[in-house]
């Protein structure tokens, strides 16, 4: 869409996560602690046109802008072919 050549592009991508807690007990926790980006690119474009075409790219990356501008999620639940909220019910006791 820029009409900027770029010769050659490596994405590095890290993503740190850790969980804690038991799944037995339900204290079980996941979360993403980090996350590493790397762009490696070789064009003859000078490097404005090359810039711009990162920042779009970022810009325009529905889970870099999720991650960096955390949204709601809407849940739903059914179970059964019925509407069910599993935060209704106690948690299960142990050994049980």
């Amino acid at each position: 869409m820029m009409k900027t050549k770029i010769s050659k592009a490596r994405v590095f991508v890290k993503a740190r996560f850790k969980s804690e807690g038991s799944v037995l007990a339900e204290t079980v926790k996941a979360m993403g602690v980090g996350f590493e980006t790397r762009l490696e690119l070789e064009s003859e474009e000078p490097a404005e046109r090359v810039a711009a075409v990162v920042r779009n790219a970022e810009n325009g990356c529905y889970v870099m802008q999720t991650i960096l501008h955390p949204v709601p999620i809407e849940r739903t639940f059914t179970l059964n072919g019925s509407s069910f909220d599993p935060a209704g019910f106690p948690k299960r006791a142990r050994g049980a």
